[in-house]
Formats: C-alpha cells, sequence, structure tokens
C-alpha cells in the first residue's frame, strides 16, 4: 500500500537557503533539504486503486493556475511541547483554492475530511525532547528571516515509506498549472 500526499516542491536554490538554519537547537532531527515541500493534503496509506483514483482525479485540477509562494518567518507547533521547526508561507488566495480543490476531489474519491486546518510551512526539523524555551531562544537568536520567493508551475503527488517522517519521498505524478 502506497502512503500518498500531494505538495509543492521547494526550489534547490531556496532548499539551500533554508537548510542554512540548521543547527544550534537539542533534540532537532533536521530534514534533509532535498526532502523540503509544502504538503497540500496527506492522504496517507491506500491501496493501489484508491491510488490510481486519485492520481487521475488530481489531473483534473492541473488547470489550476500558477502562482508564487512567499516564507516569510521561522516558527515551531506545539507551543508547551514543541515538536516541529518549519519556516511560514505567506497566506494565498491561489495556494488556499489549489488546497481546498483538492480536499474536495479527496473526498469524494471516498478519503475522509482532513482533520486539521491547513496551515502551509515547510518543516525544517522534527523536534524530541526540546523545550520551548529552547525553541524560543533559537527562533530569537536566528536572527531576522529574509523572505524567500518563488514560482510554482505544478503541484506533485508524492509517495513516502512508512517511517517517523523526513523522506525519502518520490514524486509519483506531476501536475502543472495554467500559466
Amino acid at each position: 500500500m502506497p502512503r500518498l500526499f500531494t505538495g509543492l516542491e521547494i526550489p534547490e536554490e531556496i532548499a539551500l537557503r533554508l537548510s542554512l538554519k540548521r543547527g544550534g537547537l537539542q533534540g532537532a532531527r533536521w530534514i534533509d533539504k532535498d526532502n523540503y515541500h509544502i504538503t497540500l493534503r496527506f492522504i496517507g496509506d491506500v491501496d493501489h486503486v484508491t491510488a490510481d483514483e486519485v492520481a487521475d482525479g488530481l489531473d483534473r485540477l492541473s488547470n489550476s493556475m500558477a502562482f508564487d509562494i512567499r516564507l516569510t518567518h521561522l516558527g515551531a507547533f506545539g507551543s508547551h511541547k514543541p515538536h516541529s521547526l518549519y519556516a511560514g508561507v505567506e497566506l494565498d488566495s491561489s495556494l488556499m483554492r489549489l488546497q481546498a480543490a483538492q480536499e474536495r476531489l479527496l473526498q469524494t474519491v471516498g478519503l475522509a475530511p482532513e482533520g486539521r486546518k491547513f496551515i502551509p510551512h515547510v518543516t525544517l526539523a522534527r523536534l524530541r525532547g526540546t523545550q520551548s524555551a529552547e525553541v524560543a531562544r533559537f527562533l530569537d537568536f536566528s536572527g531576522r528571516f529574509e523572505p524567500m520567493q518563488f514560482p510554482v508551475g505544478r503541484f506533485v503527488l508524492f509517495s513516502s515509506r512508512d517511517s517517523v517522517g523526513g523522506g525519502p519521498y518520490v514524486i509519483e505524478q506531476a501536475y502543472p498549472l495554467a500559466a
């Protein structure tokens, strides 16, 4: 059974700049820059018939318009018990429409609705045993976050192995967006 999710790739030059934020945080398991992405919708473990339906259905969304992504800040998920360090994405109406269209499509294929609110981000590290005060210090000392912007011309269907997260991820299919 494949484990699937949809997402946006991070260009190499942006990934390199993000990777320079690594280090100096106890309990951080840093994600390899080749595995940076923005998850649009986690699908999970599905059978091959459902995987084919998902892949075919996503093809209908490739008429969505291309847009730009802007990374604006560093942050952490889990205020009392931090579990992830991320680069935050500025909300964009095109991004939100694409994600909502994927959510609707996946529900028509028979998948359960996503239970979490969509907060677009690039995960930089998974945290284990890291205290919130340590994360706050890291964010404070990391300096000013210089915004990073890049064009998005496609979204992809990724697969991953059953793991704790962080890859490796494989692009199963790419869906170009209209110019």
